[in-house]
């Protein structure tokens, strides 16, 4: 029998217990999420450390909570009477779905939450925001609220996935449950410029098929990114608002903002101008021009 080097075994021995010394110092592949001061905001953001991808994530407290209440909302009404019916639904504990907000940048999506968190704070309602990239640990942020009082908002802003991202399936997952199940307390709500929130592309019309009375079905490739979407109960449509709906928001902003009835309505040729060097009409735009003319007049048409 042949004698092993005594260098090797020395090598050997000094790898192993350097391998040793790195398991004790790494955590765990999983660790549940560790629970925040509930008392410190009505609304959270989920962190986790980008440089260790198996690190344990934590909620940290929204100091200073957007303030947006309904009434802020405009030429949404419908959009925004389905949402608050079904959120104040969830809120009393009833039977309520998920929800998808789709459609349009700058209308309005995001703000409804905003809305709906304040509407419904003073009731329990809380708000955890989630990064797309952190979707795979729903799961535990699920369990870490599920003995909880109050009642959640899991909330994901401009979610859009590419193909193979592991927070679509660990979402579709969860969106295959549903709210309104026995002892529930969350809701996930998001919001996407994508109506199936996967990009589609031409060459999956070519999926399509025809059956011999000449009904049209989708392909493989197109049933899945509507497959997701459709998890989702409720499914709101935002679309892009016309020049009316566009001044008559400016409006509502610049009386938000202390501006008289003749103020307003001489500041409707620079909304357009500002709309029409932004190229969109959206309710965003609207928001910011108000600020911008409201402020210029408090400075006395600074330049």
């Amino acid at each position: 029998m042949s004698t092993l080097d005594p260098h090797l075994i020395q090598l050997v021995q000094k790898a192993e217990s350097l391998v040793s010394r790195l398991d004790a110092l790494l955590p765990s592949p999983h660790h549940a999420v560790a629970a925040p001061d509930w008392s410190a905001s009505v609304a959270f953001r989920y962190r986790k450390r980008a440089s260790a991808a198996w690190a344990s994530g934590w909620l940290e407290p929204v100091r200073h909570v957007a303030q947006m209440a309904y009434e802020d909302l405009q030429e949404v009404d419908t959009q925004k009477a389905r949402f608050a019916c079904n959120l104040a639904q969830f809120v009393a504990g009833k039977t309520a779905n998920n929800v998808l907000l789709s459609g349009a940048r700058g209308t309005g999506k995001s703000s409804l939450v905003k809305a709906g968190l304040q509407a419904h704070a003073a009731a329990g309602l809380r708000l955890i925001e989630v990064d797309k990239a952190d979707m795979i640990d729903l799961p535990d942020l699920i369990e870490l609220v599920s003995e909880r009082p109050e009642r959640f908002i899991i909330f994901c802003d401009d979610l859009s996935f590419d193909e193979g991202e592991p927070g679509y399936k660990a979402l579709k997952s969860i969106l295959d449950g549903t709210v309104s199940a026995s002892g529930d307390n969350v809701m996930i709500i998001a919001t996407s410029n994508r109506r199936h929130l996967l990009p589609e592309y031409h060459s999956d019309n070519k999926t399509y098929t025809h059956t011999a009375d000449g009904e049209l079905h989708p392909g493989e490739a197109v049933e899945e990114k509507i497959s997701l979407s459709e998890r989702f109960g409720l499914w709101i449509s935002f679309y892009p608002f016309s020049q009316d709906e566009y001044l008559a928001i400016v409006a509502q902003w610049l009386s938000h903002f202390g501006l008289s009835t003749e103020a307003i309505e001489q500041a409707r040729p620079e909304a357009l101008v500002w709309a029409l060097e932004r190229g969109s009409r959206s309710g965003r735009v609207a928001y910011q021009f108000a600020r911008d003319h409201a402020g210029r007049l408090g400075a006395g048409e600074c330049a």
